[in-house]
């Protein structure tokens, strides 16, 4: 126990971590089943009027998966800032609880619902976007009560890695389970496991460490190290909303992240086209790589991380810019060339796509990691809005390439489309080398000479 005692922020981000999965993979999960679905002939439709016989009722026509996917998102969208408010007033112990229990109860009628009717599986994913709405407020809000300062990109990257980590699993299991017990069984697991997890999170998690039995003095003094008496008081604080709003800074780690989330948007819905129509690789070759490329770059988040927050031969803000300009500012110089680079060369394509995943990785210690260090106690906003953002990317995105992809085989098209959201990613990169800082606001202060507690933790304590 006292091992546990004295390491039970480890505990805390384990746990929080699989929530974190089991609320991104209860909605991914409906990407990888549309393949199972449209072979269940246990109900049918003959609405489509160049159809010469029955489909299955769940053979969705791209226009339907459009607004499928897109209810969650306006889920989300409108979620973020209500949830985000719950968050700040009451905790994130059952406000973050009562979104994963929201969740699993979405997933598990997604099957009942889309056998009722098409707005009925709306509503359900709506529900599953509301309460994804959730995620981004729990890391900010995790990382703000449990991360010791020395630790906030380690946190961020184990964390933040949910999104990625939730894809290779939902499409490995999902396929097991379609195959042998069918496509309802997949969202009953994910359903199970993620009520299994939010009761393990009700268990571990509290709102102050200070007050949990379980965290020993010596791992209290690590979490509280560095800290100003306003950053350990953070529930139900008024947050300052107008000075967030009108901050440089938070306004510049707005703008890294809607550029970041575009292009991450952009690759994981239009990657396979671009592999298959433009690289020309088959279907399976484009399935294949593109599962290396987005498996390989996982660990790097928690390196980007380890490396950020213990090396100290470079000043705080110094490694912030550099990782920050190597998520956003490289990876839009690289997105940009990728158009560039002749078809016969598809596999140096193949090669700067995972090197450009290995890039986006490290963002933890960028933008993320500014956030954190200089909103202190309010950080959970504005990472919760980096979530909305990234809701509005997969509108804009898709958006962006309607209006100038009209043929998907067109290199010069897709050229248009790399180079505007490459400049976009050059231009806020720019802005941040400008701005982004590693010191605390004012207004993160009680007062503007309040001296923050500042713990000696012995060598053999760490």
């Amino acid at each position: 126990m006292s091992l546990l005692s004295n390491k039970y922020r480890v505990l805390v981000v384990f746990v929080g971590f699989l929530c974190l999965v089991s609320v991104c993979s209860n909605y991914v999960v409906m990407n990888f089943t549309f393949i199972c679905m449209k072979n269940d002939m246990s109900f049918t439709r003959d609405d489509r009027g160049n159809e010469t016989s029955p489909v299955s009722l769940f053979d969705y026509t791209p226009n339907e998966k459009k607004y499928i996917m897109w209810a969650v998102a306006a889920g989300t969208i409108m979620g973020t800032f209500p949830v985000n408010y719950v968050f700040v007033r009451f905790g994130g112990r059952w406000t973050f609880f009562i979104a994963g229990i929201v969740s699993v109860i979405a997933t598990t009628l997604i099957p009942l619902a889309a056998q009722t009717s098409f707005h009925a599986l709306l509503v359900a994913r709506f529900c599953q976007g509301l309460a994804f709405a959730a995620d981004f407020a729990a890391i900010g809000l995790l990382t703000v009560r449990w991360a010791p300062l020395s630790e906030t990109a380690i946190f961020l990257g184990a964390l933040t890695s949910f999104t990625n980590f939730s894809s290779v699993l939902t499409n490995a299991i999902s396929g097991v389970i379609c195959e042998g017990f069918g496509w309802r069984t997949a969202f009953y697991a994910h359903a199970a496991m993620g009520f299994v997890f939010f009761i393990l999170w009700a268990i571990v998690y509290t709102d102050d460490p200070q007050k949990s039995s379980r965290v020993s003095s010596v791992e209290l003094r690590k979490i509280q190290k560095n800290k100003s008496e306003q950053h350990l008081n953070t529930k139900n604080v008024d947050v300052p909303y107008k000075k967030l709003l009108t901050s440089p800074i938070v306004l510049c780690v707005w703008l890294n992240a809607f550029a970041e989330m575009s292009i991450i948007v952009f690759l994981h819905t239009y990657a396979p086209i671009f592999f298959n129509r433009i690289l020309k690789f088959s279907v399976a070759e484009t399935g294949f790589l593109l599962a290396l490329s987005v498996f390989f770059p996982l660990p790097l988040k928690l390196v980007g991380g380890i490396i950020s927050d213990k090396a100290k031969c470079f000043s705080e803000r110094g490694k912030m810019l550099f990782f920050n300009t190597v998520s956003v500012g490289l990876v839009g110089f690289l997105i940009g060339l990728l158009g560039f680079i002749p078809q016969s060369y598809h596999y140096v394509s193949v090669v700067l796509f995972s090197f450009i995943f290995c890039c986006l990785s490290l963002n933890v210690a960028g933008f993320y990691k500014c956030a954190t260090l200089h909103t202190r106690q309010f950080a959970h906003v504005v990472i919760s809005t980096i979530q909305w953002m990234k809701s509005v990317a997969l509108i804009t995105g898709p958006a962006l390439v309607a209006a100038i992809v009209k043929n998907e085989d067109s290199p010069v098209q897709w050229r248009i489309v790399l180079c505007i959201l490459g400049g976009i990613m050059v231009t806020a990169n720019t802005l941040a080398l400008c701005v982004f800082t590693d010191k605390p606001a004012e207004y993160t202060m009680a007062e503007a000479n309040e001296k923050t507690i500042k713990y000696e933790v012995n060598k053999e304590e760490a």
